[in-house]
C-alpha cells in the first residue's frame, strides 16, 4: 500500500497545522512573539465544552466555569456539520485524532501489526458502550455542578495546561495512556471506544430518530407528565448506542465517500487497510454511510483505480477538486464559529429576585469587571448584589467581564450601586525605610475605568517600573476614582507624568525565564488635584497594613479585671496572602484555649508585622509556645462542633512577653 501523504496532503496540512498552532499558542511562544495576544486558553474553541455548556444553559439557565458563546457556537456548528456533512472535526481538527493517526504511522514504521477488534464482536460491542457511559456522566455532572467535568479526563486539556489545570491526575494519566498505548496497537482506539464527543457525533448522525425522540418528549410534557431533563439525556445516549451497534448506517447526509463498483479490481483492498476504522468500502454498495466514517480521505488516496472518491449525496465529484472539499468545509465552519462567536455572548447567569408587581425597573451596565470571570464568581457577585437594597437582578457575561444590574430607581441609583460595588484598596509600590523617611508626600489624582481591586496593583507596578521613588497607592470611591499617591518628598511628579503612566496600554511584568507576562490596560487619567501634603511615616505604614483581629467577647469580659499580657512573634511573612488565609484557623484554635483572649496581626512599635496573642492567667507565655508547637489544631464551627486538623503554620522562634 502506497503512502497517502502525497495524494491526501490537504488533510495532513490541516491536521499538522492545527497541532503546530496549538503548540505555538499553548507553549507560550505566541505570547512572546505577539505580546498583545496574552495567554492562550486551551478550551477557547472546544466543541465538547460548547455542547456541555449548552446543556447546562438549557437546564439551569447558566454557563459552567468560564465557558463563552464561542464554545457554544463551536459545539452547535459541530453538531450541525455532523448532521449535514459528517464527522469533519474528528478527521481534520481534533488533536487527539491527529495524534492517533501519527501513532498508527509509527507502528507501521516499526513493523508492528495492528490489533484488529472485529466489528460486531463482543469486545467491540462492550467497548463502544464506554463512550456513551462517559457521555452521560460528563453532561449530567457538568449540568448539575456548573463545572466543566470533561477537563478532569481530557488528555488534550491535561497536556495543554502542563497537568496544572482543573484535572484529576489519575483520570488524565489513564486517558493519556489509553490514547498512546491503545492507539499505537489499535487504529483510532480512543476515538472509536472512549471519546464522548465521538459518541455525541455518532448519535447526531441519526438525526431523524433523534427528532422523533424529541417529539415524543414534547408530547409527553404537554400531556402533563413530570419529566426530568436527564431522562432525555439518558434516552439520547441509549438510542445512540443501539443505533450505532445495530444499524450503523445513517443515510440522511449530504457528503459521502462514493464507491464505484465497476472501477474496482477487488484485488488490493487498500481502501479498507488504510481506513482508520477498517470500514469495508467495497461492501458499502455505492455510498459509504458507515457511522464511523469521518471523511478523512485515506481510502480515496490509496485507491489505485480511482474507484473511491468524495461525493455530494450520490454524485461523484471526482478526485480533483473533490479531495479539497472536506478540509475546506472544516476550515470554513471553524472560521464561522470564531467570527460569530466573538460577536454575541450568552450570559453566564441571568437571575432576578423579589420583584413586586407594577414596579418599573431600570438596568445599568458595568464593563471590565475582571472579578467576574466564571460561573462561581458570577454567583458570588449575585450574592453581593442581593444584599444591596433596591437591586433585583444580575446578568453576567464572564468572557467579557461585563455585568448588567437590574434595580429600582426609587430605592437606589447607579451612583449608589457603583459606590457599594467598589472596594477601596491599597498597594505598596516600594518600601520606605522608617530610619530615612520621617514624612512622605501625598498627592491625589483622579482616574476612570478602574473598577477592580487588581487595577490599582497594575497601576502601582507601572509606577514601580518607572524608577521613581513612589512608595504606595491608596484608592477611595468617587466619580472619577480617587487615588492617593505617596512618594519621596523630593520627587517631582507633575500632571504630565501621571497622565503618561496611567494611560499606558500594556503592563509588562518580568518573569524568571527572562521574558515578560503582559497585561493589557485601558485606564483613563482625568486630572491631578491641586496641592500636596506631608504625612508622618508612621501614619502611612499603619494605613498600608491590613490588621487582623479575632477576640472572644466572653473572655474579654471574663478577664477584664485580671492582669493581661501579649505574646508577640515578629515576622515579615505575616503580610503574605498564604499566611493571612490561615489566620482565622489559628485564631479559632487559640481563642478556644482557656486564658487566650484574642489574636492579632499588626505592626509593632518598630513597624514590623507581628503576631500578637493576648492572654491572662491561668495560661502563661510558655503555655502559648506549647500551643503553637502542637501538630494538631482543634477547630470549632459556628454550631459548636469540633474537628481536629493538622497544624497549618510552623513557628521556629519563641516570642517575647510583655504587659498588655
Amino acid at each position: 500500500m502506497k503512502p497517502t501523504l502525497r495524494k491526501n496532503w490537504p488533510k495532513y496540512v490541516l491536521q499538522w497545522g492545527v497541532l503546530a498552532a496549538l503548540i505555538f499558542f499553548l507553549s507560550g511562544l505566541a505570547a512572546k512573539v505577539f505580546p498583545k495576544l496574552g495567554a492562550a486558553d486551551p478550551e477557547a474553541y472546544c466543541p465538547m465544552g460548547g455542547l456541555e455548556s449548552l446543556t447546562t444553559y438549557l437546564t439551569r439557565g447558566s454557563l459552567p466555569c468560564s465557558m463563552s458563546s464561542t464554545q457554544i457556537l463551536m459545539g452547535i456548528l459541530m453538531a450541525a456539520s455532523v448532521v449535514l456533512l459528517g464527522k469533519l472535526f474528528c478527521a481534520y481538527l481534533c488533536p487527539i485524532g491527529s495524534v492517533e493517526d501519527i501513532l498508527t504511522k509509527l507502528r507501521k514504521a516499526f513493523g508492528f501489526n495492528d490489533v484488529e477488534i472485529r466489528e460486531g464482536s463482543l469486545p467491540d460491542l462492550l467497548l463502544r458502550l464506554v463512550k456513551y457511559g462517559l457521555l452521560f456522566w460528563l453532561f449530567y455532572a457538568t449540568a448539575t455542578s456548573s463545572e466543566l467535568i470533561c477537563k478532569r479526563i481530557d488528555p488534550y486539556y491535561a497536556i495543554a495546561t502542563g497537568f496544572k489545570g482543573e484535572i484529576v491526575i489519575w483520570m488524565s494519566l489513564t486517558a493519556l495512556a489509553t490514547v498512546i498505548v491503545c492507539g499505537f496497537f489499535v487504529k483510532r482506539f480512543f476515538c472509536r471506544y472512549i471519546c464522548p464527543l465521538g459518541a455525541a457525533a455518532n448519535t447526531f448522525r441519526f438525526w431523524l430518530p433523534l427528532l422523533l425522540l424529541a417529539g415524543l418528549w414534547w408530547v409527553l410534557s404537554l400531556a402533563g407528565l413530570s419529566l426530568q431533563w436527564w431522562w432525555l439525556l439518558a434516552a439520547f445516549c441509549i438510542l445512540g448506542y443501539l443505533l450505532e451497534v445495530l444499524y450503523r448506517k445513517p443515510k440522511l447526509q449530504l457528503l459521502h465517500v462514493i464507491y464505484d463498483d465497476d472501477s474496482c479490481t477487488r484485488r488490493c483492498y487498500n481502501c479498507q487497510k488504510s481506513c482508520p476504522y477498517n470500514i469495508d468500502i467495497p461492501a458499502s454498495g455505492g455510498v459509504v454511510t458507515h457511522v464511523d466514517c469521518t471523511l478523512c480521505g485515506e481510502c480515496v488516496a490509496t485507491c489505485p483505480t480511482s474507484a473511491v472518491s468524495f461525493g455530494a449525496v450520490t454524485k461523484n465529484m471526482g478526485n480533483g477538486l473533490g479531495r479539497f472539499l472536506p478540509p475546506v468545509l472544516a476550515i470554513a465552519l471553524t472560521v464561522l464559529g470564531i467570527v460569530f462567536g466573538h460577536n454575541f455572548e450568552v450570559p453566564t447567569i441571568d437571575e432576578k429576585w423579589d420583584i413586586a408587581e407594577g414596579v418599573e425597573l431600570q438596568t445599568m451596565t458595568v464593563e471590565n469587571l475582571t472579578s467576574v470571570h466564571c460561573y462561581n464568581s458570577s454567583m458570588a457577585f449575585k450574592s453581593k448584589m442581593q444584599k444591596e437594597k433596591g437591586v433585583h437582578g444580575v446578568r453576567t457575561y464572564a468572557a467579557s467581564h461585563t455585568v448588567v444590574i437590574t434595580y429600582d430607581p426609587t430605592v437606589t441609583s447607579e451612583e449608589k450601586i457603583l459606590e457599594n460595588l467598589y472596594e477601596p484598596s491599597h498597594f505598596r509600590v516600594n518600601s520606605p525605610d522608617p530610619s530615612v523617611y520621617k514624612t512622605l508626600r501625598k498627592q491625589t489624582i483622579r482616574t476612570e475605568h478602574m473598577p477592580n481591586r487588581t487595577d490599582l496593583n497594575h497601576l502601582g507596578l507601572l509606577m514601580r517600573y518607572s524608577g521613581k521613588k513612589i512608595f504606595g497607592l491608596q484608592s477611595e470611591y468617587d466619580c472619577p476614582l480617587i487615588i492617593h499617591v505617596y512618594s519621596d518628598p523630593a520627587e517631582e511628579l507633575d500632571e504630565a507624568w501621571f497622565r503618561e503612566i496611567v494611560e499606558k496600554k500594556l503592563l509588562q511584568i518580568p518573569t524568571k525565564d527572562g521574558g515578560t507576562k503582559d497585561f493589557p490596560l485601558n485606564f483613563t487619567f482625568v486630572r491631578m488635584e491641586k496641592g500636596s501634603s506631608l504625612i508622618p511615616i508612621a501614619d502611612y505604614l499603619q494605613g498600608m497594613f491590613d490588621n487582623f483581629t479575632s477576640e472572644s467577647k466572653g473572655d474579654l469580659a471574663k478577664y477584664a479585671a485580671a492582669p493581661q499580657y501579649i505574646y508577640e512573634i515578629e515576622d515579615q511573612n505575616y503580610e503574605k496572602p498564604v499566611i493571612r488565609r490561615v489566620l482565622p484557623y489559628l485564631s479559632n484554635y487559640l481563642v478556644g484555649q482557656d486564658g487566650v483572649i484574642g489574636v492579632y496581626v499588626k505592626l509593632n512599635d518598630r513597624f514590623k508585622p507581628s503576631l500578637q496573642i493576648r492572654f491572662a492567667s491561668p495560661i502563661t507565655g510558655d503555655g502559648i509556645w506549647e500551643l503553637l508547637q502542637s501538630e494538631k489544631w482543634v477547630i470549632t464551627n459556628s454550631q459548636g462542633e469540633t474537628r481536629e486538623v493538622d497544624a497549618m503554620m510552623k513557628f521556629d522562634k519563641k516570642g517575647k512577653v510583655y504587659s498588655y
